[in-house]
């Protein structure tokens, strides 16, 4: 009876969706996709009926049509009702939660830092507190992803959370309130000197336009600002609108910003400027990296293109493509990609070729010989097919092998635990730097832990010629060689937390500030070294080459 209703169910179900895929499909594919949407119908009954064991109907769908779509582009989501939530979050920025990040440790997640001025940080969590409960029952086992789901929850709801705290010898009980979360786009801003202004945007959800513009109102009313670093790196991106509406505090009205093209017509448009601007004239510095993406890109290059900007940093990502997202059945969505889009000079800066993929599934990046130059505003040479090519290249800041290990082995984080546990208070972010004394202090506390197992590239390179010499049977004549360089390798490695002392301090200065002044604290500490930033000072301050740049006078090097 169980497998004569299963098979009811699923002729309906099918029935349904044929009918309703057909009000709204295209004539020219009507037989492909009746046949192939039979064909799944016929194939889902079948198992229902017939397969050995009990099958959930649910899983199988969401499995087949995820595998659907991750044939396409990594872009084109399903979004079943029980994600709707987490979706809401990237376009809004907004949650219901106690507002707190978190991670993974051993058994157990730990608050890596409580969001201020949200319900968390009001309740004196902490960073580093290890959650042992909630509401009652045991965390143990549980990943990040698990727990945040349970913390989440409607706003003016409670949670009751039992934390260890390093230090204190009795757990900790705390019971807090849910709120409205929300994150914003605009993560820091402040004066990087008397006359450089600085705007750290995180992200471009529905309010990224207006916080921007009302930190640099609050910047050019309150502090005289005379020139803007603007600093997209990291920023993944969102939505389109908010790109555009930011680029148009620049440029004039009336400005095409980009346009986007589908294969629906309706998505063929062209967006412009439809304000008057904030500023045309304030020197501008954007900064970007491989982690600025998609709406990143289009300001950036929609800026370089109108020679409005210059641009400092790394290549971009290459997120060429834009998504909309439809409502279908049972309260679920659908993340479509519907176009690509072109910045004012009429490139499209997608890296990947999703229509193109090798054996393995990987989609192809475009070919250089199909790289096409276009022309910016005054005339200056930008390239297509790879992401926004920075006017002035800075190389990418890689760490050290140990203080790789100290960050993923959490003893960084451990000790600023430590650290804030002993210290009650600490000078301003700006001003606070770890002392020497204190650095000692840390290599004592690294004394019993492990973190020198790492494998340096010249391990890994010596090891290779071992194997090679072997193979070649020339290993017996230089192997006392190959062990006298592998122990005094392994003798240097000693000697890198002083070797590597002031990266190392760099990291441990921003964890510390993190405790006391949060996010904000850690921003504020990493401006004073940083690479990019001391650029882009340096390019503001000569007028003539940040006005040589735009106009295609001065020949920038690129690498």
């Amino acid at each position: 009876m169980n497998k004569l209703k299963k098979h009811k169910i699923t002729l309906v179900i099918a029935a349904i969706s044929v009918s309703s895929f057909f009000s709204y499909s295209f004539v020219d594919n009507y037989f492909e996709i009746s046949k192939n949407l039979d064909i799944f119908a016929t194939l889902f009954r079948e198992l229902n009926i017939y397969y050995v064991d009990e099958t959930n109907p649910g899983e199988l769908i969401k499995k087949g049509i995820d595998e659907m779509l991750e044939s396409l582009d990594p872009y084109t989501n399903y979004i079943p009702e029980s994600d709707i939530e987490d979706y809401r979050f990237m376009t809004t920025g907004e949650y219901g939660g106690i507002g707190a990040a978190i991670h993974q440790k051993g058994d157990f997640v730990v608050v890596s830092e409580p969001y201020e001025g949200f319900a968390a940080q009001k309740s004196d969590l902490r960073a580093g507190d290890i959650i042992l409960e909630i509401n009652g029952k045991t965390t143990k086992g549980k990943n990040s992803t698990d727990i945040s789901k349970i913390l989440k929850g409607q706003a003016n709801t409670t949670v009751v959370l039992l934390i260890k705290r390093e230090g204190e010898k009795e757990n900790i009980s705390k019971t807090i309130t849910r709120e409205e979360i929300k994150i914003k786009d605009v993560q820091y801003f402040g004066m990087l000197n008397e006359e450089t202004g600085y705007i750290k945007l995180h992200s471009f959800t529905e309010t990224a336009s207006k916080e921007f513009k009302d930190a640099y109102t609050s910047l050019k009313e309150k502090n005289n600002m005379k020139s803007l670093v603007f600093d997209l790196r990291g920023n993944g991106g969102g939505l389109l609108r908010e790109s555009v509406n930011i680029v148009n505090y620049f440029v004039e009205k009336g400005q095409d910003i980009v346009t986007t093209k589908g294969r629906v017509k309706d998505w063929d448009k062209v967006h412009k400027a439809l304000n008057a601007p904030m500023d045309l004239e304030i020197p501008l510095l954007v900064l970007t990296d491989k982690g600025s993406a998609s709406a990143s890109e289009i300001v950036s290059g929609a800026l370089q293109d109108l020679d409005r900007a210059v641009i400092i940093g790394q290549r971009t990502f290459g997120k060429g493509l834009v998504q909309q997202t439809r409502p279908i059945s049972y309260n679920a969505q659908v993340k479509i990609t519907v176009a690509k889009y072109y910045t004012p000079s009429g490139r499209c800066i997608q890296k990947l070729d999703y229509s193109h993929k090798n054996s393995d599934g990987v989609a192809e990046k475009i070919a250089d010989s199909l790289i096409t130059a276009f022309k910016s505003k005054n005339g200056r040479k930008v390239f297509d097919g790879n992401g926004i090519l920075p006017d002035i290249e800075i190389e990418e800041r890689n760490l050290s092998n140990i203080s790789t290990s100290l960050y993923s082995k959490d003893l960084i984080f451990d000790y600023a635990t430590k650290y804030r546990r002993e210290h009650l208070a600490i000078l301003p972010a700006k001003e606070f730097k770890l002392t020497d004394a204190e650095y000692e202090d840390f290599v004592k506390f690294l004394a019993d832990k492990d973190y020198n197992e790492y494998i340096t590239q010249t391990e890994k390179t010596i090891t290779e010629l071992k194997t090679i010499a072997e193979k070649e049977k020339y290993y017996d004549g230089f192997a006392t060689e190959y062990e006298n360089i592998k122990a005094k390798i392994k003798a240097n490695k000693k000697d890198d937390l002083n070797k590597f002392k002031e990266e190392i301090k760099e990291l441990l200065t921003r964890e510390i500030a993190a405790r006391y002044y949060y996010q904000k604290g850690r921003i504020e500490v990493g401006l004073s070294y940083d690479a990019e930033i001391k650029k882009a000072l340096d390019v503001l301050r000569d007028k003539s080459l940040y006005a040589s740049i735009l106009d295609g006078t001065k020949k920038v090097e690129k690498k």
